[in-house]
């Protein structure tokens, strides 16, 4: 019997990639493009967006990537990006109104650039994070910094070594076989425990989501995140075993490159994203139909897949060259 309120279902806030600055200096950028508020042919230029905006230059230089990865802008021979199609006369420097976008808090505005750091450089090896640096970087307090750091050390990025520094350790295959082989025994029996618990309203809402992300024939940003964040957070979040739910927070940090398929070093292939999806939604779709052995099989065979396509980055970042190490960050010798 299904009587759980909804209300229960409680979405972390460290995976909610839609109120990230970059996220929503990309979205504003794109609504002004296809608006016509910037017009084909005029120029964007970090340093501008920045200033429009309040926000520092880093989440704008994510912003502007992103909307070059989407083909709305090109990246241009001298400085800057020019909005993709044909000018009507010459080509000037976009005007920007000015646009508060730091409501949120400090240490979040500057999180998720930290983190997409952090996801990319330790696909290639151990990096040790200054706290000092990072502060004088993004231009914030040692407050705001040793907050971000505190957050990620919560989450099982960042643990300090003997000599006190912090500092994130190689992702290996090994390690993501372990944290796999974590959830292939214990997400399936917590799924047996939550599913009877979970509301058919919230159920079907998130049914409906995962229908109409496969519909769209595209594969927005938040798409990967949001799903697997309903199915195997909030949803498992429900089983009343708090030591299975312990233990699989720890697995939780393979989820973070979900909110970053669109980097060029943790980017996810379309059709792997689309696969994904369905098998979500096939599970939930069993769940909703009171089909508790058929979800548990097919979470299973998804845990699978999952862990081949999360080994599938290591073969592709093995062969391409990483950018320059942000001076808040270190390499540290294998």
């Amino acid at each position: 019997m299904r009587n759980a309120p909804v209300d229960n279902i409680v979405t972390s806030p460290e995976f909610d990639s839609g109120t990230s600055i970059q996220d929503r200096t990309y979205r504003l950028l794109r609504e002004m493009i296809e608006a016509g508020k910037i017009a084909p042919g005029e120029k964007l230029l970090e340093a501008r967006v920045a200033r429009a905006f309040g926000i520092s230059r880093s989440p704008a230089r994510i912003a502007l990537a992103l909307l070059c990865e989407h083909k709305l802008i090109t990246e241009t021979a001298g400085r800057g990006y020019q909005v993709a199609g044909s000018p009507a006369g010459e080509a000037k420097i976009a005007h920007l109104d000015t646009v508060s976008l730091t409501t949120e808090p400090q240490w979040q505005r500057i999180y998720a650039c930290v983190e997409r750091e952090l996801c990319k450089r330790v696909l290639f090896g151990a990096v040790r994070l200054t706290e000092e640096r990072l502060a004088e970087h993004f231009n914030v307090s040692r407050t705001v910094a040793r907050g971000v750091v505190a957050r990620m050390h919560g989450v099982g990025m960042l643990s300090k070594d003997p000599s006190g520094h912090w500092v994130a350790a190689r992702i290996t295959t090994e390690r993501i076989n372990h944290l796999f082989e974590i959830r292939r025994l214990l997400e399936p029996a917590a799924l047996m425990h939550a599913a009877p618990l979970a509301s058919r309203q919230w159920l079907t809402a998130a049914y409906e989501r995962l229908s109409g992300q496969i519909a769209r024939h595209r594969c927005d940003k938040g798409d990967m995140d949001a799903a697997e964040t309903d199915l195997h957070i909030d949803l498992l979040s429900l089983c009343p075993n708090e030591e299975i739910r312990i233990a699989l927070a720890r697995t939780h940090i393979l989820f973070i490159p979900t909110r970053y398929v669109t980097d060029r070093y943790l980017k996810t292939p379309e059709h792997s994203i689309y696969d994904a999806l369905k098998e979500h939604r096939q599970i939930i779709g069993y769940v909703l139909s009171d089909n508790i052995e058929m979800a548990v099989q097919s979470l299973q065979d998804h845990l699978q897949e999952a862990d081949m396509r999360w080994l599938q980055r290591f073969n592709r970042v093995r062969t391409m060259k990483l950018e320059p190490v942000p001076p808040y960050l270190s390499p540290l010798q294998a």
